[in-house]
């Protein structure tokens, strides 16, 4: 099936066509005959990098009356990154579309711009929630008119707290006909919002939900905890062109892996929240353009990112949800091309991989960690690779070829290469004469050590790390007055009391988490900095309570 007999019109074939579409992946192919009727609520499920931009953007585009000068339609996304390359896709579609305007809307843009833009008119608004709302409370907005929404990456908007906005925002277009919800995963938050707000939806999966793209081979190395950042390096060095992002959990991870690759002369920049707006954009340019090999970053500050011919994912650490793992591994394999996922994880979290295997129905492939002559072995043959490559048409070389034959006259062809080699790997070489092996072996004895389902654990207790409890071992319980009702999951509240503390997440027991507040087991010598870190700040205009809970706090036990 082509995309003319989905009933795409000829002014959109036109510009997809000159961007080399020739058939529709399957989420495009169900779905854009249902969301050209417009008049039906649909929910889609796929993981990123399926092409679900063009499955709404189509229909999109051809739906909106470009004689009318007013929005039309409504894309609401999780961030800047992603509302921008909505709106560059969007364009290219319509490229020979004449009339047809979009305006984007985003935080850290000057806002008054983005007034004007609007004032000069557009009919599809590409939106990330927060400046949405902000322009709907300006009045700089008028939504009344707006016929179709789209909410494109719904399960990391809920992910990242923002159900209230989309609340708010779906309440304040009243004349839609019809919502369209994308997802990559279906949890709770995203039934919910689809059962208050949608009409007997449209239900479409391509694969399973929470199944992992088929064309990403999922592989993890075992080691040691303190040998996790060697085998990192190890990893990089073992796959010369990749070209990919490197995951941790807090934002303190990042930046301090990041200064130590760049000393150790690796070209990576590391994306957290304590950078400006221009800084993001700076290094995500840099990182677009192929200047830098690798971007490293937590599971906040990667929200939405969507780059082209990404290589590796790399898991410096597990995260604790599937729905997680899930997003992190789809920024790879996109468009049908192959990607490689890969973990380091240390024996007693191997348990946790079989249980990610089974829920997205995919077998994790086990490597050995590889050994320095590995490494150079790889380097050596991928410079060769290279240089016969190199393009000599340019200049003129050929000029100091009686030059070079005198000078290599009494040299072999041997002793010249191994020479280039000296000159080329003389770092390498010296570096991995002697390194270790980072692989750890003992899997039998941390299979034994993983818990059995259910094992000590109460309802709604959730188990965030493998140390025993805090009876009797070092651990302080710290009252909170967050809970799941601030819109806060397992891992969002995990991620957020991370980042706001900038501790690791092996100080961290068990968390318990009601609807108001919550419960964190925490090493006693770690308690003060995360009552410091946290109590007093305010989120979501709400002033944050934390402190002991023998002390201050209400009594919980786990």
């Amino acid at each position: 099936m082509n995309f003319e007999e989905l009933g795409i019109e000829e002014a959109l074939l036109q510009g997809i066509g000159a961007l080399g579409f020739t058939e529709p992946t399957p989420i495009q192919e169900q779905a854009i005959p249902v969301l050209l009727s417009g008049t039906k609520d649909f929910v889609g499920l796929a993981q990123t990098g399926t092409g679900k931009t063009a499955a709404f953007g189509l229909p999109l585009l051809q739906l909106v009356d470009v004689k009318k000068n007013f929005p039309q339609a409504l894309v609401v996304c999780p961030t800047r990154e992603l509302c921008m390359q909505i709106t560059k896709d969007l364009h290219s579609f319509a490229k020979t579309k004449k009339g047809l305007k979009t305006v984007a809307v985003y935080g850290g843009a000057s806002i008054g711009e983005q007034i004007r833009s609007l004032r000069y008119g557009a009919q599809i608004i590409i939106a990330t929630p927060g400046r949405l709302i902000d322009l709907i409370e300006r009045n700089a907005i008028d939504l009344n008119n707006i016929n179709y929404i789209v909410l494109d990456e719904a399960d990391e908007m809920l992910n990242m707290g923002f159900r209230e906005d989309i609340e708010f925002i779906l309440k304040n277009t009243p004349n839609r006909n019809s919502i369209w919800l994308f997802s990559a995963t279906m949890p709770p938050e995203v039934k919910q919002v689809s059962k208050r707000f949608m009409d007997k939806p449209h239900e479409i999966t391509i694969g399973k939900v929470n199944a992992a793209n088929v064309n990403i081979d999922h592989q993890f190395y075992v080691t040691s905890g303190i040998n996790r950042y060697q085998t990192l390096k190890r990893i990089i060095d073992f796959n010369p062109g990749i070209y990919g992002i490197i995951f941790t959990r807090t934002k303190a991870d990042a930046q301090t892996i990041t200064e130590n690759l760049i000393r150790e002369g690796y070209d990576i920049e590391a994306l957290h929240g304590d950078l400006t707006q221009a800084q993001r954009d700076k290094v995500m340019g840099r990182f677009r353009e192929k200047s830098l090999q690798l971007l490293i970053a937590t599971d906040v500050a990667a929200r939405g990112i969507d780059v082209k011919d990404i290589t590796h994912v790399i898991n410096y650490e597990l995260p604790d949800d599937v729905e997680v793992y899930t997003h992190r591994s789809g920024r790879t394999g996109r468009a049908g091309k192959n990607g490689i996922c890969l973990s380091i994880v240390t024996t007693r979290e191997t348990y946790r991989l079989r249980q990610v295997e089974k829920l997205i129905n995919t077998r994790f492939h086990k490597l050995d960690i590889p050994t320095g002559k590995d490494v150079c072995r790889k380097q050596f043959f991928h410079f060769i690779d290279k240089m016969l490559k190199a393009d000599i048409s340019h200049g003129e070389y050929e000029t100091y070829i009686p030059l070079l034959q005198e000078k290599f006259a009494d040299t072999s062809k041997e002793e010249i290469l191994q020479r280039v080699a000296a000159l080329e790997f003389d770092r390498f070489l010296q570096y991995y004469e002697n390194a270790a092996d980072l692989n750890a072996r003992d899997d039998r004895k941390a299979e034994r050590s993983a818990p059995q389902r259910g094992e000590g654990r109460s309802q709604g207790e959730r188990s965030i790390s493998r140390k025993p409890s805090s009876s009797g071992s070092g651990y302080t319980k710290l009252f909170v007055n967050l809970g799941t009702k601030d819109g806060f999951y397992k891992a969002s509240f995990l991620q957020f009391i991370l980042d706001m503390s900038d501790l690791s997440k092996d100080v961290l027991g068990k968390i318990d988490m009601k609807d108001m507040n919550s419960w964190v087991e925490i090493e006693g010598s770690a308690a003060n900095q995360m009552i410091k870190s946290l109590d007093g700040k305010k989120f979501k205009g709400r002033k944050i309570r934390m402190n002991d809970a023998d002390s201050g706090g209400p009594r919980k036990n786990f």
